[in-house]
């Protein structure tokens, strides 16, 4: 896959995620029980990789290729 995650934010309901083509994908953390029940510090403690994104603390590993496989996400641009 020649897409990656550059970056993600957090708010109180999403996940941010700005991928390296350009698009940014709003993920709800209700979809994901352990980001959902986390701290704003624990989702802030996280590790990129060329595969997805990983919260050692949370015990939680989420691949790209999930994200854009998922029919229920859907793709928006954050003004």
């Amino acid at each position: 896959m020649s897409v990656s995650i550059k970056s993600a934010k957090f708010d109180s309901y999403n996940m941010w995620l700005q991928l390296s083509d350009g698009r940014t994908l709003g993920v709800p953390l209700s979809y994901f029980p352990a980001l959902a029940g986390a701290t704003a510090e624990q989702l802030a403690t996280f590790e990129l990789s060329p595969r997805g994104i990983h919260w050692d603390r949370l015990n939680e590993d989420l691949s790209l290729e999930g994200f854009l496989g998922t029919q229920k996400l859907q793709q928006v641009r954050k003004p």
